[in-house]
């Protein structure tokens, strides 16, 4: 008998680039997410694709009735800018993982995934500018980012009880900064890579001289691009590795940096008007792969510098097409 899967999310930027890989893996897919589905970044005819509230337990139950996976992508996040002055919003995705877990036990769901984020890391290992990559055991004691990451935190350790109390397989990924195509590029949610890409763009096709910069530019991360996290994340789901794994790219860049990379894309340069009023986040952020390269035999592959040409391509083919733009800069 094939196996259903059900992702969480799916009209989102890694929800939809997920139900892509399974689907051609030959897997059946149910798909749900909050947004009415003209808002999806990708939609397939061949899933039932569900628009619901998954933060209510009626709602969690019908979905994953009959179901024996479940990829839980879906929460309420965006760039910093989103995070940093919506941090009641972000918690409240918390509902969405109790009521998920609470269904697999209901409908006997054999294995769960959550996506967690490197914004449960304590913040005192993120003061220098370049850091060392950040252990998976760095998380605690716990000072992780305020809203979003105490929320990631504790739906990671609301996972591990439901495993250790009621035996439900769980797999939980720490992802760090996920970019690429098919993903919002404006409208407030979209992140550092997208950003820059469709500012540096919109300076190109107007003439304009200089673009915005959050804080000094001197803030690092690494950034991981969406085909190695999806590989990434199937992988840590089908193996029996129980441990939260860090999922993303040790290259680690300062915003400057990155600047830099992409002006080399475009062929264009741009003067810098940095906004120090601005929310920038931690000083300094990078991932460390050790774990999960000895646990999976995994590590990404795609450069910064491959995966920005391959996203500065697709978001100027919308910004200058004009089509379907909404979807991806609607403030939703």
């Amino acid at each position: 008998m094939k196996s259903k899967y059900l992702v969480c999310g799916a009209g989102g930027f890694i929800g939809g680039h997920l139900v892509a890989s399974l689907l051609n893996d030959g897997h059946e897919v149910v798909c749900a997410d909050i947004k009415p589905l003209e808002y999806w970044f990708q939609i397939f005819d061949e899933c039932k694709n569900y628009s619901l509230d998954l933060k209510e337990f009626d709602n969690c139950l019908k979905i994953t009735e009959g179901v024996n996976y479940i990829y839980n992508m879906a929460c309420n996040m965006g760039g910093m800018g989103f995070i940093e002055n919506n941090k009641a919003e972000c918690m409240l995705s918390v509902l969405i993982n109790t009521n998920l877990l609470r269904s697999c036990l209901k409908n006997n769901v054999s294995r769960y995934f959550f996506s967690s984020s490197a914004c449960v890391y304590n913040q005192d290992k993120q003061k220098d500018t370049f850091v060392d990559g950040l252990k998976e055991d760095f998380a605690y004691p716990a000072m992780p980012e305020d809203g979003y990451g105490w929320e990631k935190l504790f739906s990671e350790r609301m996972c591990r009880h439901f495993y250790e109390d009621f035996g439900l397989e769980t797999r939980v990924a720490r992802y760090h900064n996920v970019y690429g195509t098919f993903g919002t590029y404006s409208g407030g949610r979209e992140k550092a890579p997208a950003a820059l890409c469709r500012k540096i763009i919109t300076a190109k096709k107007n003439k304009e001289k200089s673009i915005d910069v959050w804080g000094d530019g001197e803030q690092t991360r690494s950034f991981m691009y969406i085909d190695d996290c999806i590989i990434g994340t199937k992988k840590l789901f089908e193996s029996n590795c129980r441990k939260v794994l860090n999922i993303g790219s040790e290259e680690q860049v300062s915003i400057n940096q990155m600047i830099k990379k992409i002006e080399e894309i475009s062929d264009y340069k741009v003067n810098k008007n940095y906004q120090l009023d601005k929310p920038k986040g931690v000083r300094g952020r990078n991932s460390d792969n050790n774990l999960i390269r000895r646990e999976l035999n995994w590590d990404t592959k795609t450069s910064l510098l491959e995966g920005l040409k391959i996203t500065y391509v697709w978001i100027e083919k919308h910004i200058s097409s004009n089509t379907n733009n909404n979807k991806f800069t609607k403030k939703y």
